[in-house]
């Protein structure tokens, strides 16, 4: 175990007899919600995840120490500082650890630390991906790469509507990444299960994933898996209402100057805002759906 990783009684007693345990990120809780409707979500989405048969580890850098499963205190505590806490990505990790610093994680940084930890599966809202634009600007997102040499399977809504999804895509594939569509024939678009982009691999069951995960990884093919969870119909939002919001967001944004890491907390910010908050029930709704099938695929793992 690395000497900078603390995991909680919880999630050690859990790795320890091959329990399933589920990652779950916390830039979520900083960066992704407005206080304390963050810390709430965070909290429900662990519920979640145990009363699906597994244990989460919701994990952060706190103190310098990265953390796999964390307090109700710590979890209020990132919620309540917000953006005070530092954005974690791969790059920033070694710099917030030497400043024991604090420190929220994206999907890059729960990746490595869930890796570190024993833990195969790990839920989160979204993936980052190629930005709109990026032929211009080389705005990829961490994640992706981190997808490419890092053996943790995530299930997301699938990439976020800000996005490329096309060339996310294509992006994935050139890293050897695959992605499975749970019960759907289209790669799921965040807010909305329709993307327009025909899915490559359907699977209809968590056994099933798992079965192929397990396979994967024991031929030595290193690397994660993105298994896309569309959002529940009853939450979904309209496309042109989504995509509308989106391209005003997207003018602001470079109106503003925004760039790098701070471009997705301010686009998820200004959505939210431009559909009367309807976007943030939208991204609550399949976060609590992407730990359920999280849960399922962990336990379906911790079998095999």
């Amino acid at each position: 175990m690395n000497e900078y990783l603390d995991l909680s009684e919880e999630v050690r007693d859990a790795i320890g007899r091959g329990a399933p345990v589920v990652a779950l990120e916390s830039t979520i809780i900083s960066h992704g919600m407005p206080y304390p409707r963050n810390a709430e979500t965070a909290i429900a989405v662990e519920a979640r995840v145990r009363e699906s048969g597994a244990v989460p580890a919701t994990i952060a850098i706190i103190g310098g120490r990265l953390k796999a499963g964390l307090s109700e205190a710590e979890i209020r505590f990132l919620g309540e500082r917000g953006h005070a806490v530092a954005k974690v990505s791969r790059r920033d990790v070694g710099r917030v650890v030497a400043a024991k610093a604090d420190g929220a994680t994206t999907v890059a940084a729960t990746m490595i630390v869930a890796e570190m930890a024993g833990i195969r599966v790990f839920a989160t809202g979204g993936i980052g991906g190629v930005h709109r634009g990026a032929e211009l600007t080389m705005d990829v997102s961490a994640d992706l790469d981190e997808l490419g040499r890092t053996s943790v399977a995530v299930v997301c809504a699938g990439a976020k509507s800000i996005l490329d999804i096309a060339k996310t895509l294509e992006y994935l594939e050139t890293k050897g990444v695959p992605v499975v569509v749970y019960r759907g024939d289209e790669f799921p678009a965040f807010y909305t299960s329709k993307s327009g982009i025909k899915a490559e691999l359907r699977m209809d069951s968590a056994a099933e994933i798992a079965s192929m995960i397990k396979a994967k990884w024991s031929l030595g093919l290193s690397g994660g898996v993105v298994v896309a969870n569309p959002i529940p119909v009853e939450y979904e939002m309209q496309t042109a209402v989504i995509d509308a919001a989106i391209e005003k967001a997207l003018k602001e944004a470079a109106a503003a100057g925004v760039r790098g890491k701070d471009v997705t907390p301010f686009m998820l910010a200004k959505v939210k805002d431009l559909t009367g908050g309807d976007s943030l029930e939208s991204n609550i709704a399949l976060v609590m759906n992407n730990a359920s099938l999280a849960s399922a695929l962990a336990v379906e793992y911790s079998r095999l």
